[in-house]
């Protein structure tokens, strides 16, 4: 749920650097850290469900946007397009990427348990 949670906000941070493309620049930094911080947390659930090429896919995002040493700057049509592309990719795990749902544990005082006592 919380990985859920990531993606979604990751992908209202990009949103919200596409609508404020202008000042983007002032915000680098946190952007960078946020999208990057996200990255990884996806990237750590694509490699559980062993789904490598996702996880190609988001290591490049973490390479990308990592805020120690930024590849890019947020500035020009590069920049834009890598974002649009973050958004998509991020959109799609969404949906690949679903976390497994936990089955609950039977309990060990039912009163049926199923087999009889010795």
């Amino acid at each position: 749920m919380q990985i859920q949670m990531t993606k979604w906000l990751s992908i209202a941070a990009l949103l919200l650097t596409l609508l404020f493309w202008r000042s983007a620049a002032t915000y680098r930094m946190e952007i960078n850290l946020v999208i990057c911080f996200a990255g990884a947390l996806v990237l750590m659930q694509a490699f559980q469900a062993q789904k490598y090429r996702w996880a190609t896919g988001f290591l490049l995002i973490v390479l990308i946007f990592n805020p120690l040493i930024p590849l890019f700057q947020l500035a020009g049509v590069a920049g834009l397009s890598i974002i649009v592309l973050s958004i998509g990719l991020f959109g799609m795990a969404l949906v690949a990427l679903r976390p497994h749902r936990l089955m609950s544990m039977e309990s060990i005082t039912d009163r049926n348990p199923g087999s009889q006592s010795l």
